[in-house]
């Protein structure tokens, strides 16, 4: 399903999932401008006011705002599936940004949807995204790998909830997969532990999920998102 929406947005006209223009060309689903203004971005670091406990260094693409804006929202909520090619540059861009540069191995590890958000969205939208951005760091030479060792319990959309209620439903909204330690453990001996997500607001749920990681001996170095909510980017 995920691909087909993906190849549809391809080839359907449809407008810029960044301004909203109609039929001016488009690839993956963005207008040439769109496209130069979030090649123009520069990853930078972040850090929620205050810092929740257990959060590593934070590094974001830009404000959520504007085009940038956009684009995830049509992403993510809009079934705007090709925008994963660009994204995932975008992303890959941000995770080499918060390690310095310096190549070297990595392991994603992405914020897990819920088994809701995953149907609504026709997949899981950060584990499309990881995949891609591991791609480009792997052509870039970085041994990049992908790991999804942390499931998502039920819990309410995060967007409804206030500060609070955010950081009371992020202590209990995700666990470790049963068996997964192991290879876990395997595959982040060696590499940069980089946790990657849409999104940072308050930073509870990256923390939660880093804390879910540190329990069973896996260290995160490094936070990477696209967007920082705009009182809390810079």
């Amino acid at each position: 399903m995920a691909g087909w929406a993906g190849l549809v947005d391809l080839v359907l006209p449809a407008a810029c999932a960044g301004c909203g223009a109609e039929r001016v060309p488009m690839r993956y689903g963005v207008c040439t401008p769109c496209s130069v203004g979030l090649e123009g971005l520069r990853p930078g670091p972040t850090a929620p006011s205050p810092v929740p406990p257990g959060l590593p260094p934070c590094t974001a693409l830009g404000a959520y705002d504007g085009v940038l804006r956009d684009v995830l929202l049509g992403y993510k909520e809009r079934g705007r599936h090709g925008l994963a090619v660009p994204l995932g540059a975008l992303l890959a861009d941000v995770v080499a940004a918060s390690l310095g540069g310096t190549r070297g191995g990595v392991l994603l590890v992405p914020v897990p949807a819920t088994a809701k958000a995953a149907r609504d969205r026709h997949g899981d939208h950060m584990a499309r995204l990881a995949r891609r951005a591991a791609g480009h760091l792997r052509r870039a030479g970085w041994p990049t790998a992908v790991s999804m060792p942390v499931r998502a319990l039920p819990r309410p959309d995060s967007a409804e909830l206030g500060a609070t209620a955010r950081a009371v439903a992020a202590e209990s909204a995700f666990r470790i997969r049963a068996g997964r330690v192991a290879a876990l453990r395997g595959a982040a001996a060696g590499r940069a532990v980089v946790v990657v997500d849409d999104i940072v607001t308050t930073g509870v749920t990256l923390a939660a999920v880093s804390r879910e990681l540190k329990m069973v001996d896996v260290q995160v170095d490094r936070v990477a998102v696209l967007a920082a909510t705009q009182l809390r980017y810079g």
